[in-house]
């Protein structure tokens, strides 16, 4: 599922971004401020982020500089009232993958959104992702490994798919076990999830692929980086 942070102070255009943007299968989780952006990226599940530069605790462009380092492939919208070539050159420079100024046309920033989350997107037309040896048909519950078919249990398939949409981010424990056991989350031992992993590694001879992030969560290694 898409999921979309939007990083604006303005609490009018905050709601407004939230219902403008609102669609079937995609999350749209708010803030506004920097730190309250920190926590919800933390949680590894966010597909893009549209963030205002002016912020009340300090500059969006110093946000844009942290989430590129940790995940340079999660796409930034920038929002700003600044309309100067410096201001333009300067959230380019470090990363930003399109900028739109105020006030902008609703329309256009949707338009601008689907163009970003369709280039992030590690799963083609078809419903496949494919990662060097690795090809996972997610429509017709297909999955394969080094050519080699690999039936997974309906457990398994939900970790896998939610790793690969977050591929190159880190998927925190918490998150994983909500998300795989919704409802049951509460009575999950940690231990089940470790367990799950430990699975789908196996199945997959994914050893290299599926990372331990220790003490925090699990992350899908992308081709390439």
């Amino acid at each position: 599922m898409e999921q979309i942070l939007i990083v604006e102070d303005d609490s009018t255009l905050n709601s407004g971004l939230c219902q403008a943007l609102k669609e079937i299968d995609r999350q749209i989780v708010s803030c506004e401020s920097i730190q309250g952006a920190r926590e919800q990226l933390a949680l590894g599940m966010v597909t893009l982020v549209i963030l205002d530069i002016n912020l009340p605790d300090g500059s969006g462009l110093d946000l844009l500089k942290e989430i590129k380092c940790s995940s340079p492939k999660l796409p930034v919208i920038l929002l700003t009232a600044n309309d100067t070539d410096k201001d333009i050159v300067t959230g380019l420079e470090q990363g930003a993958d399109d900028y739109i100024t105020k006030p902008f046309s609703l329309a256009v920033l949707r338009a601008r959104v689907n163009t970003q989350l369709r280039k992030a997107q590690p799963i083609d037309d078809n419903g496949k992702y494919v990662d060097e040896t690795f090809v996972f048909d997610y429509k017709n519950m297909i999955f394969s490994a080094n050519s080699q078919i690999v039936e997974l249990s309906k457990t398994e398939q939900r970790l896998l798919r939610i790793l690969t949409d977050n591929a190159g981010m880190t998927v925190k424990r918490e998150v994983l076990i909500d998300r795989l056991w919704t409802g049951d989350a509460e009575y999950v031992d940690e231990n089940t999830l470790s367990v799950t992993v430990k699975r789908l590694r196996d199945k997959l001879s994914a050893q290299d692929k599926i990372k331990t992030i220790y003490g925090i969560g699990y992350s899908w290694v992308k081709q390439n980086g």
